[in-house]
C-alpha cells in the first residue's frame, strides 16, 4: 500500500499545541514505533524548524531523524531513505525544493521508498510537492503555477482558508488553463491518498475542509474532525 498524507497546513509547526495530524501520520503505519524523517529542504534546513520537529516526535512514539542536504550526515542518502517509515516534508519554498532534490537525485530515492511502502507526508512545500502541479509563491512576488513530482495527478493548493488570495487564485489558474484540476486543502486539513486515489479527509479543527476544484466549480470534500 502506498499512501501521501498532503497538509494544507498545521502540524507541530503551526500548531505546536494541537497534535492531532501529526499522530494521525504515525497511525498509518503499520509499524508501532515508525522510523520518521523530517526533510526541511524548502525551508534552507532551518534549525529552529529542525528543533521544532524533534520537539514534538520525541514525545511520541517513533523513532525520528531527519535528513539535511545542507550538512548531510550521510553520503548514502538513497540508503538512509529506504530505511525509513515515513517521510515528512516541511515548508518552505518549493521551488528551491524541487531543483535541490533533483540535484540530489532524492526524488528518485523518495519515490523508490514510496513505491516500496514508505509514508510520504509534508505541509505547505510538502504537500504541494506531491502532484502534478500546483500554486506556489516560491518565486517571492504572487503566486504562480508549478511542476512538482508527479507522484499523485492532477494539481494542489495548501493553505486554502489561511492565505487570502489562494482561493481565487488557484481557481483562475484551473479555469484558465494554467493548472490541471485538482484539489485545495485548508490549514489544519490533510488529503490521504491510498495508491493514488484520495481515500480520506481529516482535519485538526471543526471548521475546516478539503476540495475537489475543476474549471466548473469546487466541490467541498466530507472531512472529519479528529477531535471529541
Amino acid at each position: 500500500m502506498r499512501q501521501v498524507l498532503a497538509l494544507g497546513g498545521g502540524g507541530f509547526s503551526m500548531e505546536p499545541e494541537n497534535p492531532l495530524l501529526d499522530r494521525y501520520i504515525l497511525e498509518q503505519s503499520p509499524n508501532k514505533k515508525p522510523k520518521i524523517c523530517f526533510i526541511g529542504t524548502a525551508s534552507g534546513d532551518a534549525e529552529g524548524y529542525i528543533e521544532r520537529f524533534y520537539n514534538f516526535f520525541n514525545k511520541e512514539n517513533c523513532e525520528p531523524s531527519h535528513l539535511s542536504l545542507f550538512k548531510p550526515h550521510t553520503r548514502d542518502i538513497n540508503k538512509f531513505i529506504q530505511e525509513q517509515d515515513i517521510l515528512y516534508v516541511g515548508g518552505g519554498n518549493t521551488k528551491n525544493l524541487m531543483a535541490l532534490w533533483r540535484e540530489w537525485e532524492l526524488d528518485v530515492a523518495i519515490r523508490q521508498a514510496y513505491d516500496k511502502g514508505t509514508i510520504l507526508a509534508g505541509l505547505s512545500a510538502g504537500s504541494l510537492c506531491w502532484f502534478d502541479q500546483g500554486v506556489t509563491d516560491s518565486y517571492g512576488s504572487g503566486l504562480e503555477p508549478i511542476s512538482c513530482l508527479g507522484i499523485l495527478r492532477g494539481s494542489h493548493c495548501p493553505h486554502y482558508d489561511g492565505e487570502e488570495n489562494r482561493r481565487p487564485a488557484y481557481q483562475s489558474f484551473i479555469r484558465n488553463g494554467s493548472l490541471g484540476s485538482g484539489f485545495a486543502a485548508d490549514d489544519g486539513v490533510a488529503l490521504h491518498f491510498i495508491d493514488g486515489e484520495l481515500q480520506h479527509v481529516v482535519s485538526s479543527r471543526p471548521i475546516a475542509y478539503g476540495y475537489r476544484v475543476d474549471k466548473e466549480k469546487e466541490t467541498q470534500l466530507p472531512t472529519r474532525y479528529l477531535g471529541s
